[in-house]
């Protein structure tokens, strides 16, 4: 039997997802990728092989979620790492946005990485082994204007992981959640992001904001086949940490809101401290 690690990538044929998947087959590793659109799979990486399982997958269906899970273990045996990589851009204020646009971002980003990982748990505790890999942003420690809803989801994804680390420890299992910068795909393209339908001329903020980032695309300072290098390497570390941040501009962003809560945390220690019973 193979001992070539075996992955499955959600979100594989494009971006990041399509970058890692590339590099890992480079490699000689197993891997099962996933995509709405089972030819823009087969398009870019090839047909199913004895190392290739490309699958069609809604992750916002917790019945085909699991269709493609258990598609992947019988393919392959087995499953080592797991990547919730797929997921898309809104941006918008809360009150520009509807129910239904704000509801699907949390299917696919949150409900979609909740569904993967409630179907690979099982195999991965069988196992007593395992890492779970999940792609949140920077934008879910340091958000910027316009961009609240995917902010949100982000940061669902970012606490689901670091929580999911202390729950799946004791079975041998790892998680960590990366939290990406700006990488040169087409994220930010006006094709791929989510933006309001009717914008308020209220929010001129929200609009400058969304068209600064626009202005970005093509231009980002991440590359993607160094992202997906790392993120390799990551799964290889025996004690792999629960946060990895990735780029330049993600680590600069973190570092300044992390200053601004100090200093918040300090202005208002007095008021934080006051709401204690009194000890007489």
């Amino acid at each position: 039997m193979s001992t070539t690690p075996i992955w499955f990538v959600t979100g594989a044929s494009q971006g990041l997802g399509l970058a890692l998947v590339q590099h890992l087959l480079s490699l000689g590793y197993r891997v099962a990728a996933t995509s709405r659109r089972l030819g823009s799979l087969e398009q870019t990486l090839g047909p199913a092989s004895a190392d290739f399982l490309p699958l069609q997958v809604d992750l916002a269906a917790d019945h085909d979620v699991r269709r493609a899970v258990d598609a992947a273990v019988a393919h392959f045996g087995g499953l080592d790492v797991v990547v919730n990589n797929a997921g898309y851009g809104i941006g918008g204020s809360v009150e520009e946005l509807t129910d239904a646009e704000t509801r699907a971002a949390f299917d696919v980003n949150v409900f979609g990485t909740i569904n993967v990982i409630r179907h690979a748990l099982p195999h991965l505790r069988a196992a007593g082994a395992g890492h779970i890999i999940n792609v949140s942003s920077i934008a879910a420690r340091a958000g910027a204007t316009g961009w609240a809803i995917y902010g949100a989801t982000k940061a669902a994804v970012s606490v689901l992981t670091e929580v999911l680390a202390q729950d799946v420890a004791a079975f041998g299992i790892r998680a960590t959640v990366v939290e990406p910068g700006g990488f040169r795909t087409n994220f930010l393209s006006a094709d791929s992001l989510a933006l309001p339908q009717q914008p308020l001329d209220a929010y001129a903020d929200v609009r400058a904001s969304h068209a600064r980032y626009l202005q970005l695309h093509g231009q980002q300072g991440g590359d993607p086949a160094k992202a997906a290098a790392a993120i390799v390497q990551l799964a290889q570390e025996p004690n792999p940490p629960v946060h990895l941040l990735l780029g330049q501009d993600a680590l600069n962003r973190a570092q300044t809101k992390l200053d601004a809560l100090q200093q918040e945390l300090n202005a208002w220690r007095g008021l934080s401290e006051s709401t204690g019973f009194d000890a007489h």
